[in-house]
């Protein structure tokens, strides 16, 4: 009784939480707080790495010979930043709040052949400068053609671009050397204080002139607020191969109806949502049919099977008896390398549970883009706390077979998918350090990834494995016989080959609409903030697995083939193979990518994407499949 006196007190406490998030403008999530600024406050635009969807090696901002301030100042980054290759530091560009500047010097840089050459260079691989201020990253707003009053927002601008002279094959390279900031502000109706709530820029490339000899005082010419003689196209831009580049800017501020709370609206404005409902009408489609096979199957035909089997009397009915019951003597026999299958599923416990966890704390907006890297930095922190139920896991199975030698099984589980990964992402750091990108990851975060993998991670396998192996054996609900049974010959499309690449399409075709729009988001630099949908996705892609693997598993043991530990796993697994599939088609027909380098790199995080898809998948399929044939086999008499 007294359980049910608590739950209203439960309820209460639930509608307040719902209504804390639900209220964003009075909620606000650690370290995102909002800043107020007074009339002339100084505001300081940082700036990050320069990146190309081109080559995807992200560089620093000084790593091209831009103005610099008196000293540069690294900016602390979290780990998530770290292993975007975010390199956050000071600029020269300094604002007043609501006071507008207008040709705003920066500097003047000196040609020479090396400058020449690192403008060049970035400029043909398409880099964009990114920017950030108040925690907003800078972008640059192109209205759609088809909707007039509407814009497209681009993180970043471009360093430059190249145009062919007229009559010749000759390209020339200019560059973006006047920038056009607008920053929006909402004003509090009570006070004088504003927040910032939009960081925007028009570049323009202009071939400076001024008076006289250079001595960093002179007036330009071509950009003279007195004069009324101001920067508003590129009709004379300025070529990279010159003598000098000049650096000005211009600040407008503009008053704005979005509040604070709203302002990452019009960067995560999705344009494409009724896409994402029709990929999710479209894989519960996948589901609604695989449920009705699954409802047939538990319903119709066990129930039929499991009636006949137990109406079974006289010897000679019971040698006539053919399907899945035949079996009952050799499904629960231990599989060849059942070692390496704990391990597996173990691992595909702890992916899954990190997969879980992140995704409910984005879904509750914990993650949001504001806080840069906190994705990144959860989802390796929960992996490395999800090593106990990973350990847990894979010693029950282990004693389940039989085994004894729980601390080896451990040792692999804690080791064998982080050491492939740690392994492939060496390489590829390797990759990226010589290419001198900002994206290698220092020697100091390396080893605070091993010491959260070693120092962390592998205890708490060890610690979940002795909980999991010191609990009672998982008994099995038919007796084994000590002789294997011979497995009849199978119908072609029995073939495990077969059998296994046909359960993969499924549940990749519940999921490969959402990931074209995650492959943007990571390779052409978009933001993807739509985890509802991605929720409800992950939530199809389980039942999607799970059902896959119970009908196909049901049909191999009607066929009195008693070999589904393995195949159970590798039935949803195979989907895995068709995300890599995908992934190099996407990479063909979307990506622009030239350098062998950047190539090297796509297919080598897109090799662990997939593998860790293997193993999610896998385990999923393996638990459903170990379910439904404890479910079956308990469910007749045998004699």
């Amino acid at each position: 009784m007294a359980s049910i006196h608590r739950c209203p007190r439960l309820h209460i406490w639930t509608v307040a939480i719902l209504l804390l998030f639900v209220h964003g403008d009075s909620f606000y999530l650690p370290g995102v707080a909002p800043q107020d600024f007074e009339t002339g406050d100084p505001l300081n635009v940082k700036v990050n790495k320069l990146t190309s969807t081109k080559t995807q090696l992200p560089y620093s901002y000084y790593s091209i010979p831009y103005c610099t301030p008196k000293s540069i100042i690294d900016s602390a980054e979290n780990l998530g930043e770290v292993l975007r290759g975010d390199r956050i530091e000071n600029s020269p560009y300094v604002f007043k709040m609501r006071e507008p500047q207008m040709c705003n010097l920066v500097c003047r840089v000196p040609l020479d052949g090396k400058k020449t050459k690192a403008f060049k260079e970035k400029i043909d691989d398409e880099y964009r400068v990114n920017m950030i201020l108040d925690n907003l990253p800078l972008v640059l707003p192109i209205r759609r053609q088809d909707q007039e009053s509407s814009y497209v927002y681009q993180h970043g601008f471009p360093v430059g671009y190249k145009r062919q002279i007229a009559g010749t094959k000759d390209e020339k390279y200019f560059i973006h050397n006047h920038l056009m900031f607008t920053l929006k502000y909402h004003k509090d109706a009570q006070t004088d204080a504003a927040r910032i709530v939009g960081f925007e820029v028009k570049p323009f490339s202009v071939k400076h002139d001024y008076e006289g000899e250079w001595n960093g005082k002179n007036r330009l010419t071509t950009c003279d607020p007195h004069a009324k003689h101001l920067v508003t196209n590129s009709d004379a831009p300025q070529e990279v191969d010159g003598k000098e580049i000049i650096f000005t800017y211009d600040v407008d501020f503009q008053e704005s109806d979005v509040k604070w709370a709203s302002r990452w609206d019009t960067y995560l404005l999705m344009t494409d949502d009724q896409i994402h409902w029709f990929s999710i009408v479209n894989s519960l489609m996948i589901v609604l049919f695989l449920s009705g096979m699954v409802a047939m199957i538990m319903l119709r035909t066990l129930y039929r099977d499991i009636s006949k089997y137990n109406q079974l009397e006289t010897q000679e009915e019971a040698q006539e008896e053919t399907g899945w019951k035949l079996v009952h003597g050799d499904v629960f026999r231990p599989p060849v390398n059942s070692d390496l299958l704990c391990v597996y599923v173990g691992t595909g416990v702890q992916f899954f549970g990190m997969i879980l966890v992140t995704m409910i704390f984005a879904v509750l907006g914990f993650l949001s883009p504001s806080n840069r890297g906190g994705l990144m930095t959860a989802m390796v922190l929960v992996w490395v706390f999800m090593g106990l139920f990973a350990g847990y896991a894979s010693a029950r199975l282990y004693k389940m077979f039989k085994g004894t030698e729980w601390k080896r099984v451990s040792l692999r589980t804690a080791f064998m998918f982080p050491g492939v990964v740690f392994a492939i992402f060496f390489i590829l750091n390797a990759l990226i350090w010589g290419q001198k990108s900002s994206g290698a990851l220092p020697f100091g975060t390396m080893f605070a990834l091993v010491f959260l993998w070693f120092g962390i991670s592998v205890p708490l396998v060890f610690v979940g494995s002795y909980g999991g192996f010191k609990k009672a054996a998982i008994e099995d609900p038919v007796k084994t016989n000590k002789i294997p049974r011979q497995i009849p010959e199978q119908a072609w499309y029995m073939n495990p080959i077969f059998s296994i690449l046909i359960g993969g399409i499924l549940p990749f075709g519940a999921v490969f609409i959402e990931l074209f729009f995650i492959l943007t988001s990571i390779w052409l630099h978009q933001f993807y903030y739509i985890f509802g949908f991605l929720f409800i996705v992950f939530i199809i892609l389980i039942i999607t697995c799970a059902e896959i693997t119970i009908v196909l598993c049901y049909f191999q043991l009607c066929s009195e083939d008693y070999l589904w530990w393995w195949r159970s796993y590798l039935t949803s697994g195979s989907s895995a193979l068709y995300l890599f599939l995908y992934a190099t088609f996407y990479f063909f027909t979307k990506l622009e990518i030239t350098k062998p380098v950047s190539g090297i790199l796509y297919f080598g995080y897109m090799l662990i994407a997939s593998y860790a898809f293997f193993v999610l998948t896998g385990t999923i399929g393996f638990y459903a499949c170990f379910w439904f044939t404890r479910l079956i086999y308990s469910s007749v008499k045998i004699d």
